[in-house]
Formats: C-alpha cells, structure tokens, sequence
C-alpha cells in the first residue's frame, strides 16, 4: 500500500496517509501571542482542517499526543480541548510538559485518524 503526504516540504509533510490511517505532524498556533486556551483552540483548527483535506474529521481520531510548555496551564488547555473533542469519541491521548521549537509557543498536537469507512 502506497503512502501519500500533503503539504511537504524538504524537511517534512504535514499529512501523510497509509493504510487508511491519517497521520499529522505536530501543529502548532499561529498566533504565539495567544494565552494557552487560544493557541490550543488555533492548533485544534489547524487540525480540522488538515483532517479534512485529508478526507476525514475529529470524528475519526484514534490518538493525539499533546505537549504543554508548563503543568501550571494544563487546565487551560484542556479547557480547549474538552470543548472540540467530539462527545463519546475520545482518542487515546497522552499530554507532557516539554520544551517547544520556539520559546513563544504554548503547546503542540500530533494527532492519527482513520479514514472513514476503514
């Protein structure tokens, strides 16, 4: 089975799809000036968007792996989280503090959906 990726440059793709599993890079807000509820609610639109150019939703999720810059505002981003996870599907997730590529950033998410139908 072939792999497809979207959205690549030299370095990495942003969507890649195997077996009828969506894989995305780790996305990241585009507006750092946002306190932690809005730059997740950034990278959680980011991530509707590329699962939909992938041909899936939210509603598909099988994992996400999350990464905070600090435990002091985990709340926060769960807050942001609870509100767009779709009700009854949860993925499986794990959420660490770790240092980000850029200083400003608040948090990361990595997410793996399946396709509909598979």
């Amino acid at each position: 089975m072939a792999v497809t990726y979207q959205d690549s440059n030299a370095r990495m793709s942003q969507v890649a799809v195997h077996n009828q599993t969506v894989y995305l890079a780790g996305q990241v807000p585009q507006d750092a000036s946002a306190d932690m509820k809005g730059q997740t609610e950034q990278v959680l639109a980011r991530i509707d968007s590329l699962l939909e150019q992938a041909g899936t939703s939210k509603e598909q999720l099988i994992s996400a792996q999350i990464w905070v810059t600090s435990m002091d505002e985990f709340a926060a981003m769960n807050e942001a989280w609870d509100a767009w996870v779709v009700p009854g599907r949860p993925p499986v997730r794990a959420a660490v503090e770790a240092k980000l590529a850029k200083p400003e950033w608040k948090v990361e998410i990595m997410v793996v959906a399946a396709l509909p139908g598979a």
